[in-house]
């Protein structure tokens, strides 16, 4: 059984398209509200909450992060860049994960995974601190093997796999060489002990072949699902996208 971890950044997103200058997150004409619809997607079958809380807080907010703590009744993940300010957050919020992922302003939604090579010591660092306040950690790394093998090698206990390049390749002559890329990772985290997520980019049809990927244990999906949602409301887009992961 693969587990569904849906991401709200883009709801907070449609909140703050309106919003963003108004004193409270929630309340009064502010609308929608990210932790009602983390609530729905939970009822819906979602097994677990990821939120993504930037640096320069451009969707998510630091009160959705603190409710999303409180009210849920499955699993915070919390995303966020390897930094102190997020590092001392994380260690206050004690969510039950965290994703650290690259961060760079000028993206919409992050593009590509995190050198952890390149920032090995920052990285150690805070997985170190995550570890010993019992918070499990995953990167999120390009399934390629010297990111997956150092993954290990720093005690981080998860990694998700980012799916974009694939994602992006779906329809085009790069598809099969990206697939086999993820293919391989999957079996290669395995084998060095971690537990396999994997996400962005994945939706109602490039689901058929992302599920067949060996090991998987959670995907994590937001723009997809919250597109669907407009259309057929948040139960139907959770119950569908788990029927098809699981089918």
């Amino acid at each position: 059984m693969i587990l569904l971890g849906i991401n709200i950044d883009h709801c907070a997103t449609v909140r703050e398209a309106r919003y963003r200058m108004a004193p409270e997150a929630i309340g009064g004409a502010v609308e929608p509200d990210p932790v009602a619809l983390a609530l729905a997607a939970e009822r819906a079958g979602a097994d677990g909450v990821t939120a993504h809380l930037r640096e320069d807080r451009r969707h998510v907010q630091d009160r959705d992060i603190w409710h999303l703590r409180e009210r849920i009744a499955t699993r915070l993940n919390l995303e966020m860049a390897c930094t102190p300010e997020m590092v001392n957050l994380a260690l206050a919020l004690k969510p039950h994960s965290v994703c650290l992922v690259p961060e760079s302003r000028e993206e919409i939604t992050t593009e590509g995974g995190l050198d952890v090579v390149k920032h090995r010591e920052r990285v150690k660092e805070c997985v170190d601190a995550m570890n010993a306040a019992g918070i499990k950690t995953s990167l999120f790394i390009d399934p390629d093997a010297p990111q997956i093998e150092l993954a290990a090698e720093l005690t981080a206990p998860w990694i998700e796999l980012h799916t974009g390049a694939y994602a992006n390749a779906y329809f085009g002559s790069e598809r099969a060489n990206e697939f086999k890329r993820l293919q391989k990772g999957c079996v290669l985290g395995h084998a060095c002990g971690l537990t396999v997520n994997a996400g962005h980019g994945i939706n109602y049809v490039n689901i058929a072949e992302v599920r067949t990927l060996p090991h998987l244990h959670e995907l994590n999906i937001g723009h997809s699902i919250i597109s669907r949602a407009l259309f057929s409301g948040i139960e139907d887009a959770v119950g569908t996208m788990k029927t098809l992961m699981n089918s």
